[in-house]
């Protein structure tokens, strides 16, 4: 299978290449040089000539409080962007793999979010990426879009590493606790997201790591699965204000991509145990 990828710079990409070659497909990796995807026309000609099987949309503006200041950017990049990508997916005959967010719930439940349930972003990012969403299912019959959430691992900047990064330098640790949801291994999801590809299956579906905790609490377990013991401190949303409202709860239900795939991703805490470890291999290295 041929598959092409936006977003070839980002932290998602930086683990799906390798899988997707790995599992012995042939992948073109579209950078923004390459091809930006709020120029329709460019992103048709990069991917012509390659005419992939699959394109898998990960470019985004996913720096969420920037969105705050920049919705107009944030929309560009994020819904524009993904009609883009469907429209020239469509015109080279693929199918198109587009990655969305838990931010496009509104963050009120009590109980993991399933794939129909009602959105309500509460950010522009959340907002952006939802009109997104709607661009994709209007215009590619053939498509897979994928909610993720609090995704971490090598290539880009992410909560585990600045969490490890702060202990490391002896600083002390302020982090939320009453936010919940599923810290996700890139790793763990890319090989996910390939299963995915190699089911046949179309529409929506979500895929984390399994089970869910708050910041506080992936933050503690970095940090002693590290061997690092900095001062940890419990606080809340509404002592550490952000331009972007986060939702308190987005835990998102797995079972469809389950059922699909024949298997969950691994549970959060193996998943953070194994990227802390590799971590550790890269700094003695």
């Amino acid at each position: 299978m041929k598959v092409a990828v936006t977003g070839a710079g980002g932290l998602l990409a930086h683990a799906l290449r390798p899988a997707l070659e790995g599992a012995g497909h042939t992948v073109l990796a579209l950078g923004r040089n390459d091809a930006d995807v709020t120029r329709l026309e460019a992103l048709v000609r990069a991917l012509q000539g390659f005419r992939p099987d699959w394109v898998a949309h990960l470019a985004a503006f996913t720096r969420v409080d920037e969105c705050e200041a920049r919705p107009d950017h944030a929309f560009l990049v994020n819904a524009l962007g993904a009609r883009n990508a469907a429209l020239a997916s469509l015109a080279c005959g693929a199918g198109l793999l587009s990655i969305s967010t838990d931010y496009v719930f509104d963050g009120a439940a009590t109980e993991p979010y399933r794939e129909f349930a009602a959105t309500g972003p509460r950010s522009v990012y959340g907002a952006s990426k939802w009109a997104g969403e709607q661009a994709v299912r209007e215009i590619q019959p053939r498509h897979l879009i994928v909610r993720s959430a609090w995704l971490y691992g090598p290539g880009g900047t992410n909560f585990v590493d600045t969490i490890l990064a702060k202990a490391r330098a002896g600083e002390p640790l302020r982090v939320v606790d009453d936010q919940r949801g599923t810290p996700t291994y890139t790793h763990d999801l890319a090989a996910g997201l390939v299963r995915l590809l190699g089911a046949g299956q179309l529409g929506t579906f979500h895929c984390t790591n399994t089970g869910d905790c708050s910041w506080y609490d992936l933050a503690a377990h970095a940090t002693r699965r590290a061997g690092l013991e900095p001062a940890l401190e419990r606080t809340d949303t509404a002592s550490f204000p952000r331009p972007a409202r986060r939702p308190a709860y987005s835990v998102l239900n797995t079972q469809w991509f389950e059922r699909a795939t024949g298997a969950p991703l691994p549970p959060w805490p193996d998943a953070v145990d194994r990227y802390v470890d590799a971590v550790a291999g890269a700094r003695r290295a």
